[in-house]
C-alpha cells in the first residue's frame, strides 16, 4: 500500500504534466502569435485557447495546491497564493495588446505579481530546509524579476513573452522538484 504522501505527490506530478498539455498544444496553433513578444495569458485570444489556458491554469494551480500539506508556515501560504493567483488569473483574463486597460485585465497583472513572487519566495523558504532546492529557488527568483522587468518596453521591443516561458520553465522545475521531496519547510 502506497502511503498517503507518497499518493499526494503522485498526483502533483501527474497534475504537473497534465497541465503541460493544453498550453504547449497552444504553442502549435496558435497561428504565429510570438512566444518571444506575447505572454502565455494571450492565448487567450487564439480560437479555444480560453479553455485550454483554463485547464493549464487550474490544473497547475491545484496540483500546486496538494503540495501545501507538506509545507510549514510560511511557505505554505506561499504556495496558497501561488494557487490562488493562477485560480484568479484565470477568471480574469488579460486585455488584448493595445487596448485600455479594463478591470479584468488589471486584476490579471496584481494576480500574476502575486503568483510569480510569491512562488519563488516560497522555494527559497523550503531550501532553507533543503540545500539542494537552493540553486533553483534563487533561479526561480531572478527568473520572476526579469519577466516582472519584462513589462518595461524598449524602443517597441519586448521580450516578455521569452521572459515569462523560462520563469514558467523554472517554476515547474522547482515545482516538480518540491513534489519529489518527502517533507518540507
Amino acid at each position: 500500500m502506497i502511503a498517503t504522501g507518497a499518493k499526494r505527490r503522485i498526483f502533483v506530478v501527474g497534475g504537473l504534466a497534465l497541465s503541460l498539455f493544453p498550453v504547449v498544444y497552444l504553442h502549435f496553433v496558435s497561428g504565429g502569435l510570438s512566444p518571444i513578444r506575447y505572454t502565455i495569458s494571450d492565448y487567450v485570444f487564439v480560437s479555444g485557447g480560453t479553455g485550454l489556458l483554463a485547464a493549464t491554469a487550474l490544473t497547475l494551480a491545484a496540483a500546486s495546491a496538494l503540495l501545501i500539506k507538506d509545507l510549514r508556515r510560511p511557505a505554505a501560504w506561499l504556495m496558497g497564493l501561488w494557487s490562488a493567483g493562477l485560480t484568479v488569473a484565470t477568471i480574469f483574463p488579460t486585455d488584448p495588446e493595445g487596448v485600455p486597460t479594463s478591470f479584468s485585465g488589471l486584476v490579471h497583472r496584481y494576480a500574476g505579481a502575486v503568483m510569480f513572487v510569491s512562488l519563488p519566495l516560497a522555494g527559497l523558504l523550503i531550501s532553507r530546509s533543503y540545500p539542494k532546492l537552493r540553486a533553483l529557488a534563487v533561479v526561480s527568483g531572478a527568473a520572476s524579476a526579469a519577466f516582472l522587468l519584462s513589462h518595461v518596453s524598449i524602443h517597441g521591443f519586448s521580450a516578455r513573452g521569452l521572459a515569462e516561458r523560462v520563469l514558467f520553465a523554472v517554476l515547474y522545475g522547482l515545482l516538480f522538484a518540491l513534489a519529489g521531496m518527502r517533507r518540507t519547510s
